[in-house]
């Protein structure tokens, strides 16, 4: 079982027409035939997509409804730029689309709220937004990471971190245990899906052997997750786990990178997140650069 998406994942693009839309579609397209199925745009209805990259063509339609119910799409990836990537969110909540992944970055948190409330009172998950989507390595790719350094394997790579996603991905490539799902979730402070709800599918995932979970500094979500673990633990699940919190050294009231990483009231520093992982049995690296080393030792142990 792969973890969200899989090689039959039929997805729309809203902001396909766009110069990001394009880019990370053909790049979807040549990653193992990703079923990219159409675009939306409210004002080029019924016009033609055409990639020279990929040879393909791909229908326009002028509302994500539409292309729904054209497609059988069961996944929208979002490139709408800030000001109207809220609505898009939302437009996709409408037509009912089972998942929606929105990589968009700056989003006002106003907006984002909006989204939060309808999303809560639908069957829609979200991920992100300002997030580089998730990739289940040989099947399917939507959103921004850099297919050629995943390779088919047993962990499940979840992350508040875009870059040390790759990071995690690139290293258990090389240490030749290769990845189910990696699942980018973004780091804005008003998101979808978070750091339990990727935990639990890993666990209930018979193909994940391992897990490595990155996050930041800002917020509570590591020390929610490691109090799930220790959890579900104590039910007898549980899986080997490598971890790293980023921002170590980030001064306190100063915003780190996302918008999510701020610490702040004496809540979200490092040290109490890296302290909440360990003692949920996680095996924190001391450097983004020792995640993979990190996951072998746990596993020879």
């Amino acid at each position: 079982m792969s973890i969200l998406v899989n090689k039959d994942t039929k997805i729309i693009v809203q902001g396909l027409t766009g110069k990001t839309g394009t880019f990370h579609t053909e790049q979807a397209l040549e990653y193992y035939g990703t079923k990219m199925v159409a675009g939306v745009h409210p004002k080029k209805g019924g016009e033609t997509w055409g990639s020279v990259e990929s040879a393909a063509q791909l229908p326009i339609y002028a509302s994500v409804s539409e292309a729904k119910d054209a497609t059988g799409a069961d996944a929208s990836v979002i490139y709408v730029p800030p000001a109207g990537a809220g609505a898009a969110i939302i437009e996709a909540i409408d037509a009912e689309i089972p998942f929606i992944v929105c990589i968009t970055e700056g989003i006002p948190v106003a907006d984002m709220v909006k989204v939060k409330a309808k999303l809560d009172k639908s069957n829609s998950r979200l991920l992100g937004p300002n997030c580089p989507g998730i990739l289940t390595p040989e099947e399917c790719k939507i959103g921004i990471m850099p297919g050629s350094i995943f390779k088919k394997g047993s962990v499940g790579v979840v992350s508040r971190s875009g870059t040390l996603t790759y990071e995690a991905v690139y290293q258990t490539s090389v240490a030749g245990l290769g990845q189910t799902t990696a699942v980018g979730i973004g780091g804005d402070p008003v998101k979808g899906t978070e750091f339990i709800d990727v935990l639990e599918m890993f666990l209930a995932d018979d193909e994940t052997q391992s897990i490595i979970m990155i996050g930041e500094i800002g917020g509570s979500a590591e020390e929610e997750a490691a109090q799930f673990l220790k959890d579900e633990a104590k039910k007898g699940r549980s899986k080997p786990m490598a971890g790293f919190i980023a921002g170590r050294t980030a001064p306190p009231g100063r915003t780190m990178g996302h918008a999510g990483a701020v610490i702040s009231g004496g809540k979200g520093g490092a040290e109490d997140k890296i302290e909440a992982m360990e003692a949920a049995g996680i095996k924190v690296s001391p450097s983004p650069a020792k995640l993979g080393e990190t996951l072998l030792e746990v596993l020879k142990s």
